[in-house]
């Protein structure tokens, strides 16, 4: 796996934060789950989310939800 990206702002802790806690209930599981798989169980946390904020931050929440549950899906990450 990558190198882990520092959360260096208020905003992107709480982008990151959104996202994990909007993925989850679309996938009906915990958000504590969901983030220890986004973190430990993948670089999707580290080398996706937080980097890709500029861009990101700017869709609608059921696109933001979409593009990380497919992404999970084409790298075979769903819980």
């Amino acid at each position: 796996m990558s190198e882990k990206s520092d959360i260096t702002d208020q905003n992107t802790l709480e982008f990151a934060i959104f996202c994990i806690e909007n993925v989850a209930l679309k996938l009906g599981i915990r958000a504590c789950d969901l983030y220890i798989q986004l973190s430990d169980g993948s670089d999707i946390l580290d080398n996706y989310i937080i980097p890709e904020y500029d861009v990101l931050h700017t869709q609608s929440k059921d696109y933001i939800v979409d593009d990380i549950i497919s992404l999970m899906k084409k790298r075979g990450e769903l819980l």
